[in-house]
C-alpha cells in the first residue's frame, strides 16, 4: 500500500521539529570534472504537501550524480540543484498531507535531488524505513539502486526462477544488487567486469560466472550457456548488438544507462526472428506515483530479502561531505567495488 495517504492542509498541518535556518551543502558551482563541486551555505528547505525533511546521515553516490555534474542529466521542473539522488538520515520535518512517519523516525529515501547536503526534502512515499540489523550508512546505498534493480530486472525485465541472468558492470553498485536479488530471486547469474579482483567480488556474491570483458567474450560465454533471457545493461555502444547476439530466443534486453554512448547500428532482422525485447528506464524522470508504486515493490518483496541475509550492500569507500570532489574522482576512476558514500551528519 502506497504511502502517504491524502490529506488536505487543513487537515494535516505542517509538523516539524526545531530546525536550524541554513544548512552545508554541495553544489555544482559550474559544468566540468569533480573540482567544479563546492561545498556552500544554503536555507534550509521547507516540506511541501506530501512531502518530508529528512535530516541527512549519510548520501549515497552515483553515476547520475556524475552526469549531472557534467551537463548531462538535468535534474526534473522543480527538484533541486543539487546532486544526489539517495540518502538516510531521520525525518525532521512533515509537510501537509503526510501520513506513516513520526518525527525522528529513521528512512532511507530516494530523492529528485539534493541529497549532498544536511537537510533535503523528497516525497513521502519515496521513503522507506531503514532494515532492521543495517546501519545509516548502508542503508543509505539501498534506495537507487534497489529502485532501479527492482524496476528494471522484474517489473519491466520479468526475470523469473530459473533464467539466465547477465549484467554489465557486475561490480558496480548496480550490478552488486543485482545480482543479488537475481540470485534471490532464483535466477542463473553471469556478470561482467573488468578485472579479476572484480569477477571474484562478483562470484563471492553469488553470480554463477563472472567474465573479465578484457580478457573474454561474454557472447560467446552466454551462447555456450544457451543465451541470456534477460540482461541488464548500462554500458551501450558497441556492447548493444553483442547483447543481442547473446540473447537467447525470446530473451529481453533492458538499458538503464549509456557508458560508451547510445547510438550504434543494429540488424533489427535479428529482433523480429529471434522474438527479441528491447526496452530500458530512466528513474529521475519517471512521476512521483510511478516512483511510490516502485517504492512499494521494493517495502514488499526487497527488503525482505535484506531481512533473510539474501542482500546487503557492497560498500567500497566513504567520504566526508566537503570531499564530494574526491569522491567523485573515485567513482570516475572505475576503480571502486559496490557503493561510495558522504558522511553528511558530523562529517
Amino acid at each position: 500500500m502506497i504511502c502517504p495517504a491524502a490529506s488536505s492542509p487543513e487537515e494535516s498541518p505542517t509538523m516539524t521539529q526545531t530546525l536550524p535556518a541554513s544548512m552545508r551543502a554541495v553544489e555544482i558551482s559550474a559544468l566540468g570534472g569533480p573540482e567544479v563541486l563546492r561545498p556552500v551555505t544554503l536555507p534550509v528547505p521547507e516540506p511541501g504537501p506530501g512531502q518530508i525533511l529528512i535530516r541527512v546521515d549519510w548520501a549515497g553516490v552515483n553515476r547520475p550524480d556524475a552526469l549531472q555534474r557534467a551537463g548531462s542529466y538535468a535534474p526534473p521542473p522543480g527538484a533541486s540543484p543539487l546532486p544526489g539522488l539517495e540518502c538516510s538520515g531521520t525525518v525532521a520535518a512533515m509537510g501537509p498531507g503526510v501520513a506513516g512517519w513520526a518525527l525522528g523516525d529513521k528512512v532511507c529515501a530516494l530523492l529528485p535531488g539534493g541529497g549532498y547536503a544536511e537537510y533535503v526534502v523528497t516525497p513521502a512515499a519515496h521513503a522507506l524505513p531503514v532494515p532492521e540489523g543495517l546501519s545509516l550508512r548502508e542503508a543509505a546505498c539501498l534506495p537507487e539502486t534497489c529502485f532501479t534493480v527492482w524496476s528494471n530486472i522484474v517489473m519491466r525485465g520479468g526475470l523469473r526462477a530459473g533464467e539466465r541472468f547477465l549484467v554489465h558492470g557486475g561490480s558496480s553498485g548496480i550490478g552488486t544488487t543485482a545480482i543479488q536479488i537475481a540470485k534471490a530471486l532464483g535466477a542463473r547469474v553471469f556478470a561482467t567486469a573488468g578485472s579479476d579482483e572484480k569477477c571474484a567480488a562478483c562470484t563471492d556474491l553469488g553470480a554463477e560466472r563472472a567474465i573479465n570483458y578484457r580478457t573474454e567474450d561474454f557472447v560467446a560465454v552466454l551462447r555456450a550457456e544457451g543465451g541470456a533471457n534477460l540482461i541488464l545493461d548500462m554500458v551501450g555502444g558497441d556492447y548493444i548488438p553483442r547483447n543481442v547476439k547473446a540473447l537467447a530466443d525470446d530473451g529481453r534486453l533492458v538499458q538503464i544507462a549509456f557508458l560508451e554512448g547510445p547510438q550504434v547500428s543494429l540488424n533489427f532482422a535479428l529482433v523480429m526472428v529471434r522474438r527479441l525485447t528491447i526496452t530500458g528506464s530512466t528513474l529521475r524522470p519517471q512521476s512521483d506515483l510511478a516512483k511510490a508504486r516502485i517504492a512499494d515493490e521494493v517495502r514488499t518483496h526487497v527488503w525482505p530479502m535484506i531481512a533473510a541475509g539474501h542482500l546487503k550492500p557492497v560498500m567500497d569507500s566513504e567520504f566526508a561531505l566537503d570531499d564530494a570532489a574526491k569522491a567523485h574522482a573515485r567513482m570516475e576512476s572505475s576503480g571502486h567495488i559496490g557503493k561510495i558514500v558522504l558522511r553528511v551528519a558530523g562529517g
